[in-house]
């Protein structure tokens, strides 16, 4: 594979992608073998597995809270179904728990196995990704609703998107219905895994229209939003048989801003001073007998008037906690400065990648992995802030970071300049045929001609 190419004609990366994905299983296998029966026991400690036994017991769709408390849409559906789809088969058994968490790992492995691919796809090289993803495989997460599989297919949907964009500047016209329907039937899917997928989804349409002229982008653009519909459409009618209303996928929208905003909440729900009353139904007794009073709607839009009310008589210290929760989320937590220090690190590179893709790639393919990160943490900067609330997107900041890294190591070992065909570790622009951009990222010595082609 030439790496000058841009990625649309090149062979897929293999070697390097299943290097990624066993070195990242292999670490969380091992930490697998560290934990004890007890934590591989099913339990109904979190709402994913409360949902999933009631599933697989009761075959309902209930009870996530520490008092039973009847139908839910706490959480999105998918993660809870492929869990209860394990309980069923294996049993309510540690057997059943140790092939969860094996699912899961196998699924935080995959992103980090895809990167490489992702990498050549995007334009940034499959070194680039090479280098992210090995690094993103040795730091294991406990990630606990379906982070892990949202991050697969926050990586499939971006290459969707670089490979629409792609085809649209290639033919000057349209994608094809079918494929503008297609594409919003697998965004109406990670609906159904994390909502927070819509603002993505907003965030690339928005940006299809502002770069199209054509009249015909205004069609494609409803085509998409009518896959995502059509697909929204059975947890939609279900959501409102059971509550006789209608919202978004996930009913707890108001729960989690009264969390993040009440007298004497912190930035980080881990932190020792955080008040934890007003409660979670999860934790708090009266908190899940009060929806078992009025219902799971009224409860979560009741927690909202009072989140709301809050924020609009302490608007400094919303403030305040907005910018806390948003640095939480780039620069790691700073009373734990090993963590803070990695986290640092890696925003630090990732700016210079960044600022390398905006000068070097096309602006299509620099936004299709920028507005995810734009895009995805809004929300979460408005509640607590937990670390694998970042992992659907953290991928793309490894990825942006190993190309910084290359770029950064590059300038410093040869002075190598950005451009032409030197040797040596650097970053340069390539065009295809068609005059479609794509950096291209050269490591090793300096051999004085042109780089040897790169195998995956």
């Amino acid at each position: 594979m030439n790496p000058m190419s841009d990625g649309t004609g090149s062979r897929f990366p293999w070697r390097s992608c299943l290097l990624v994905f066993l070195v990242a299983l292999a670490v969380r296998l091992f930490f697998l073998t560290l934990l004890p029966d007890g934590t591989l026991r099913p339990s109904a400690d979190w709402e994913l597995d409360a949902i999933a036994m009631s599933l697989a017991t009761e075959g309902q769709f209930a009870n996530p809270y520490v008092e039973p408390t009847g139908p839910t849409a706490h959480l999105a559906p998918i993660p809870p179904f492929m869990l209860a789809l394990i309980y069923k088969v294996f049993g309510i058994t540690v057997l059943a728990g140790l092939v969860g968490w094996l699912v899961r790992m196998v699924f935080q492995s995959a992103i980090w196995g895809l990167l490489p691919w992702i990498g050549e796809r995007t334009g940034f090289g499959w070194k680039a990704g090479l280098t992210g993803g090995l690094a993103g495989a040795l730091f294991p997460q406990f990630l606990a609703h379906g982070e892990a599989l949202a991050a697969v297919l926050m990586g499939l949907l971006v290459v969707a998107i670089v490979r629409r964009w792609d085809s649209s500047d290639r033919s000057d016209g349209a994608p094809s219905n079918t494929s503008s329907l297609l594409l919003g039937a697998a965004f109406g899917v990670s609906f159904h895994v994390q909502p927070v997928f819509l603002v993505v989804l907003l965030g690339y349409l928005a940006f299809e229209l502002w770069r199209r002229s054509d009249r015909a982008k205004w069609g494609s653009v409803g085509l998409v939003l009518l896959g995502a519909f059509l697909v929204s459409i059975p947890w939609g009618v279900r959501n409102y048989a059971v509550f006789d209303t209608v919202f978004f996928v996930r009913s707890n929208l108001g729960l989690e801003l009264r969390m993040g905003n009440h007298e004497g909440a912190t930035a980080n729900i881990d932190d020792p001073h955080f008040n934890h009353y007003p409660g979670h139904p999860r934790t708090h007794r009266e908190d899940a007998i009060r929806i078992q009073e009025v219902g799971e709607v009224a409860y979560m839009r009741e927690s909202g008037r009072e989140a709301r009310d809050w924020i609009a008589s302490n608007p400094g210290e919303f403030t305040r906690l907005t910018a806390e929760r948003a640095r939480y989320f780039w620069l790691g937590p700073l009373d734990d400065p090993p963590m803070a220090l990695l986290f640092v690190m890696l925003t630090g590179l990732a700016a210079l990648g960044a600022v390398m893709a905006v000068r070097q790639l096309p602006a299509a393919r620099a936004a299709a992995l920028f507005i995810p990160l734009l895009t995805y943490p809004l929300i979460y900067y408005l509640v607590p802030w937990q670390r694998r609330y970042r992992f659907p997107f953290e991928w793309i900041v490894f990825l942006v970071a190993g190309a910084g890294l290359g770029w950064w190591q590059g300038t410093r070992s040869d002075g190598a300049r950005v451009g032409a065909d030197e040797g040596g570790c650097g970053a340069g622009v390539a065009s295809d045929s068609r005059g479609r951009g794509a950096m291209r990222w050269r490591w090793g010595a300096r051999s004085g001609g042109r780089p040897r082609g790169a195998g995956g």
